[in-house]
């Protein structure tokens, strides 16, 4: 097949693909405009389709008599139709983004129908095949498999505005989308399922999207454990079976179990940074539905066994092991009726019913219990060996293997839990309880050489601190509760269960000493007689703003230092976990300089780390939205410099990025495959530093230099223009947005109105809903601009570092991103409810500038004659979507406008629900928006 015939197949199957979704959402519309009509009237039809209609000509091409009229359409809405419109644009997106999920998935069954022998770009095999395809020694396989680790942590900020009942209807309607692939469907099973799915979505309409309430800490915990419920129990053990499969299919000499590499952890229930609901009691509770969801999982898995595993010793020989396993259980274990099996032919059977009565007595506490997984997983290897004796090789590979890994994964903790606090909580404690204990009057007051010399003598001290007969406040209380209630839960529920204590805003080797003065208080740290030191516990420290990201090497070179947190480092495994947050850069710094800052950071401390024999676990604290590190999974782990992977990598997951990347089977896999190929191709990269790309010495001091240039102009801004903080609150949703009821966290470190007190998650929620995405792109044309300073040699430089330094390569890819989905033409519509003109005509003319000049040089860097070309996928997308949104910025405009001319001390309900639907409906239809 000649190449021009190939590329002409391929676009005829992207094409049939795409009419494939195109059907879907048409399909799907049509069965709303059917919801609308019965629910509303033709009329509430008609006005929806003319909005829609004079939006969707809008963006083909701009008329200002068209745009006129369209406004005017909308201003001039009734109160309950424009409540019913602003419905119908939300739901529709809902609609959508189903049809869009269900698309991917038959996209990825579709090229695995057509493509035969040949291998997915970005799959297991993909990065299997490479690695046999250079030659790589199976030791330096098993070498690499060995050193690299992907740990995926949940967390509660507020930013999925979705409720878990509107979820679930979602879930339902994607299942029934699904069905209509199937050709077997009869005509008749055709009307059935399209009822069914009118059905779905009048519960949809009738269904209220906003919570009545905010959610619980509690409430969360059972959100998060819903993605392990019904995803992830199952997907993460398929990944590791299919590296597995492609391991035996390219080293087939290696008998190859795969080392743990890839887990899920969370912090929700853990993190009480500026979350008074967070308490002691609640992180107990938080790992108590964790364990009982881990063994409700095995007791399903284990009955579904009972059945499965009918083997008769009238036909089969099991083993000696076998017999006395089972003699031995009968002999201390008293079955209740559950787990009684009577025939005695049936040695399976039997045995399992004694791991039911023991993972039952594991959830009571009760005698002959399981004191660990270990013990589980014995149980099971010894079926797995019995079931290979007598050739059951089949049963033991596609039952109990699968369960002895879920066991590994997910031991009776499910998923391992991080405490984090802010570090003035601990400092506060402290000053507090040597003050108590006579030792210094104010430890606040302190120096920092001071301080730590005076730490490192309490570690190194074997007596107690603190005193039960002493009283303390009650946040101090409250702080020595956190570290006695990880002592009770790492020997209730396994020592990994909480392993990492994170310290928000961690300014000084101090910050992370005080965590370990309290640990050992409770024996969480201990140095023992003979002078060695146990430890299970470690002070994780969050280097957030761009000040802390330069620290950050002395920081951990001062502590490294001390032989008795070297000795504590030692004990856990050698390895140091470090958090670097993303939001909070970004805030501080913006995208460009956040960027380059985090990158200069990880080579740094990780220089640091080096000279000491440390291998270092870099945590990166990244949202959903672009202007919060947002990205896709792999493309965030390879954007890694390799050699800061050694130790391993934790990433957050959280908001609604939980549910478009969890909350379907076979989306969940491909998340995680693609997370495991690039694993393994920086891992390789690592090791063989010569495959990577070629790259310029000069391009660093050229990143350098254009970030210098954007931090500027940021702060220029952000921090130096006394009307900024005016101009961002008067022309965005902030306030508004604090009253959806989508977390249990307040939006504000403090009760403070300070631009630093105000949290990441809010600041670009409200930017991303006024469509300015400011925090995404802001300053970064100015910077590329100062840089080319109109020298075709210096744009050619841009270029070629777009072509090959995949750190530039991925930031300019993110401001494409950022300016698709910026609407500067809508954003004028917010900056119009600024009350100073002249605050709002400035502020605004500059960032106007600012975006063309960014739009200007990004298609200049990347040859591109239009944003996006280089992802036509999500260009399109964003193309398909904008008229759709573009309704519901305007009437969030309007209602605003609205809700903001009434006097605060008599407010308007109505007004703002219908302002938080808007909020809604624009976080549906932009997607990764917090």
């Amino acid at each position: 097949m000649s190449e021009q015939t190939a590329t002409s197949v391929s676009a005829s199957k992207a094409n049939n693909a795409n009419q494939l979704l195109r059907r879907d959402v048409r399909f799907l519309g049509n069965i709303l405009g059917e919801v609308l009509v019965h629910q509303g009237g033709k009329e509430l039809l008609e006005v929806v389709e003319k909005i829609r209609e004079m939006s969707k000509s809008l963006r083909a091409e701009y008329d200002s008599e068209l745009y006129s009229e369209f406004k005017a359409a909308i201003t001039s809405l009734s109160p309950d139709n424009r409540h019913q419109v602003i419905r119908a644009f939300a739901l529709y997106f809902q609609l959508v983004n189903i049809a869009e999920q269900n698309h991917r998935i038959r996209r990825k069954r579709d090229y695995e129908r057509s493509a035969g022998e040949s291998v997915q770009p970005g799959s297991i095999e993909d990065a299997v095949q490479v690695l046999k395809d250079r030659n790589i020694a199976i030791e330096d396989v098993k070498e690499m498999l060995g050193g690299i680790s992907l740990e995926l942590v949940m967390t509660a900020h507020p930013t999925e505005a979705t409720r878990r009942a509107v979820l679930d209807i979602h879930k339902r309607i994607a299942l029934d989308v699904m069905e209509l692939d199937n050709p077997t469907l009869t005509h008749r099973e055709r009307e059935k399922l399209r009822e069914k799915l009118l059905n779905e979505v009048f519960t949809l309409w009738q269904t209220d999207e906003l919570r009545g309430r905010k959610p619980t800490v509690i409430d969360e915990v059972r959100n998060g454990l819903f993605f392990f419920e019904e995803t992830l129990f199952e997907a993460l053990p398929n990944v590791y079976e299919e590296l597995e499969r492609c391991l035996k299919k390219y080293y087939p000499e290696e008998d190859w179990h795969v080392p743990t590499y890839l887990r899920f952890g969370s912090w929700i229930g853990g993190d009480r940074d500026g979350n008074p609901s967070v308490k002691a009691a609640i992180t107990w509770e938080t790992l108590t539905l964790h364990r009982a969801l881990a063994l409700d999982k095995y007791t399903e898995a284990m009955k579904e066994l009972m059945d499965l595993l009918s083997f008769s010793t009238n036909i089969v020989e099991i083993t000696t092991e076998l017999e006395d396993s089972i003699r031995s259980d009968r002999e201390t274990i008293e079955l209740n009726c559950v787990g009684i099996w009577r025939n005695d032919n049936e040695p399976y059977r039997i045995k399992v019913g004694y791991i039911l009565q023991k993972l039952a007595n594991t959830r009571e506490g009760a005698e002959h219990r399981y004191n660990g997984p270990d013990e589980l997983i014995e149980d099971l290897k010894i079926i797995d060996r019995s079931l290979r004796h007598h050739f059951a090789d089949y049963a033991a590979d596609t039952h109990i293997r699968k369960l002895i890994r879920q066991v590994e994964l997910f031991g009776f903790y499910m998923s391992a839990l991080d405490v984090r606090q802010h570090s003035q909580e601990h400092e506060n404690a402290m000053t507090e309880v040597l003050r108590k204990m006579h030792i210094v009057d104010n430890y606040a007051a302190l120096s920092e050489d001071e301080k730590v010399e005076l730490l490192e003598k309490l570690l190194n001290d074997p007596r107690p601190l603190t005193s039960g007969h002493l009283d303390y406040s009650e946040s101090t209380r409250e702080c020595l509760d956190v570290y006695e209630t990880i002592y009770r839960a790492q020997k209730t529920f396994g020592q990994k269960c909480i392993t990492s204590y994170l310290i928000s805003m961690t300014e000084a080797a101090s910050d992370m000493l005080e965590v370990m003065v309290f640990a050992k208080e409770v024996g969480l740290f201990r140095k023992e007689a003979d002078g060695s030191v146990r430890c299970t516990l470690q002070s994780v420290p969050l280097f957030e703003t761009i000040d802390d990201l330069h620290a950050a090497p002395g920081i951990m070179k001062k502590l490294f230092s001390l032989p008795v947190y070297r000795d504590a480092v030692k004990a856990m495994g050698e390895t140091h976990e470090i958090m670097l947050g993303y939001s909070d850069s970004n805030k501080d710094g913006g995208v460009v300089t956040a960027n380059w800052e985090l990158r200069v950071a990880l080579n740094d401390i990780t220089a640091a780390a080096k000279e000491f024999g440390v291998k270092l676990k870099f945590f990166h604290g990244r949202g959903g939205a672009l202007g919060r590190g947002g990205m896709p999974l792999n493309r965030s782990i390879l954007a890694q410099p390799p050699h800061t992977i050694g130790g391993g990598i934790k990433i957050t997951e959280q908001g609604e990025v939980l549910s478009s990347r969890y909350g379907m089977p076979d989306i969940a896999y491909r998340s995680l495959e693609q997370a495991t190929w690039a694993l393994i191709t920086a891992a390789r990269l690592a090791k063989y530093p010569e495959q990577m790309p070629k790259q310029n010495d000069e391009w660093n001091e050229i990143a350098r230099s254009i970030s210098e240039t954007a931090l500027n102009k940021y702060q220029d801004l952000i921090f130096r223009d006394p009307d900024f903080m005016t101009f961002f609150k008067e022309s965005t949703p902030l306030a508004e947005v604090g009253e959806l009821n989508i977390g249990s966290r307040p939006s504000k470190r403090k009760n403070s109105d300070r631009f630093e007190d105000l949290r990441a998650i809010p600041w670009v929620f409200a930017w991303t809903q006024s469509r300015y995405l400011l925090p995404a792109w802001y300053a970064s044309g100015y910077a590329l601009e100062h840089y080319v300073q109109g020298d075709s040699g210096r744009m050619q430089n841009l270029r070629d570092m777009y072509a090959s330094f995949p750190f530039f390569r991925s930031l300019i890819d993110n401001l494409q991103m950022a300016l698709a989905k910026a609407d500067l033409l809508i954003a004028r519509e917010y900056a119009g409810m600024i009350k100073d003109s002249t605050i709002r005509d400035r502020i605004f003319g500059q960032v106007e500038e600012e975006y063309a000049r960014t739009l200007r040089l990004l298609l200049e860097i990347t040859g591109q004659s239009e944003i996006l070309d280089n992802v036509p996928v999500i260009q399109e997308s964003i193309r398909l979507r904008n008229p759709y949104v573009d309704p519901l910025s305007y009437l969030q405009v309007q209602l605003l406008t609205e809700l903001r001319s009434i006097p605060d001390d008599s407010g308007d309900a109505v007004l703002l629900r219908e302002v938080l639907l808007t909020i809604n409906g624009i976080a549906a239809g932009l997607r990764n928006t917090g």
